[in-house]
């Protein structure tokens, strides 16, 4: 019998077919909460699998543990845990995200080429302006995906369908993906899509002819802080840089200057440097950025706790089957390499 913790909220449907699984044991967080803090020693201490956003302060109190898994696609949570010393594997919720996310990048390429910033400026102190700058197209525009995992294949796959040139940065180049969760019709599964593919050591080659740079990535200790001056000068000037995925991926004063100086045109940020950011925060005030609220992807998504739920079910089949577990990280991933 594996015993299961859930500490989500529930999804009533998923939980009855959990429950219906012959060999399974559920246990609920009687609040849970999407931050790490203390559980209850006693509720702990028979755990075999974990399903959670963030691990609980007391992570040691989970004697029993055999594998956990997360809700978020980013699993910097799991650092400093010692995982790997403990044997103990770990999923995470890449997939669950992928399409509200993609549909971000794609809305934000459009407002950003179009200017959308400027035309409700104009709305809101009644200047008609019918210039060219408000009617482009992103129509064989070209865009650099930097990272292609299931945030980058949805992207991509959204792209392609409005006609746009896909070019990836991949340190291990593109491969089908397997033993991955990927909603049904979405993505790019078997790795075809992409117009050209760039590896490590070619990101200057990969950043000089891009209209959109989209940062795809999650942020680990070798990533924190990757993208500074260098690469940001080896943009065009024209191109935007979108990212959805963690504001730490670049140096927040080469951001701005490079905002500020016209590096590059402007910027779609969804991810940031403080939560919340604060009013009087410069990132407000710069007229080429579009700042959203961390919202292209979160758990008040409608279609979050179905996904959530459904990698949960498929990951505890598969575990009770001897099969590997989807998302399931690897030892360098686990040590943030």
């Amino acid at each position: 019998m594996s015993t299961v913790l859930i500490d989500i909220p529930i999804h009533p449907p998923s939980l009855e077919r959990l429950r219906a699984i012959k060999g399974v044991h559920v246990h609920l967080v009687e609040k849970p909460e999407e931050r790490r803090r203390a559980l209850p020693p006693e509720l702990l201490q028979d755990v075999e699998i974990l399903m959670c956003t963030f691990p609980p302060e007391n992570f040691a109190d989970l004697q029993r543990l055999r594998w956990l898994q997360i809700t978020s696609s980013g699993y910097s949570q799991l650092f400093n845990l010692g995982l790997v010393e403990r044997g103990i594997r770990a999923a995470n919720g890449r997939g669950t995200f992928d399409i509200p996310i993609a549909e971000w990048n794609v809305a934000m390429m459009v407002n950003l080429v179009r200017n959308l910033r400027q035309m409700i400026r104009n709305q809101d102190t009644g200047v008609w302006d019918r210039s060219a700058q408000f009617q482009r197209e992103i129509r064989n525009l070209t865009v650099g995906i930097w990272g292609y995992g299931g945030l980058g294949r949805a992207t991509a796959r959204l792209a392609k369908a409005m006609g746009m040139q896909v070019r990836v940065m991949s340190r291990e180049g593109v491969k089908p993906a397997r033993n991955v969760y990927c909603t049904p019709n979405t993505g790019d599964p078997e790795g075809i899509l992409p117009d050209r593919v760039y590896l490590a050591g070619s990101e200057r080659e990969f950043l000089g002819e891009l209209d959109f740079l989209i940062l795809a990535m999650p942020l680990t200790p070798a990533t924190e802080g990757m993208i500074g001056e260098k690469e940001l000068r080896s943009l065009p000037p024209s191109a935007f840089l979108l990212n959805p995925s963690r504001g730490l991926l670049v140096r927040e004063p080469d951001l701005l200057q490079a905002l500020r100086e016209g590096w590059i045109a402007g910027a779609a940020l969804d991810t940031h440097y403080r939560y919340p950011t604060l009013p009087d925060d410069p990132i407000w005030k710069l007229p080429n950025v579009i700042c959203t609220p961390h919202i292209s992807g979160s758990s008040l998504s409608p279609h979050f706790l179905t996904r959530a739920w459904a990698i949960l079910i498929e990951n505890v089949q598969r575990d009770l089957a001897g099969s590997p577990l989807l998302n399931e990280l690897t030892t360098d991933q686990l040590l943030g390499r």
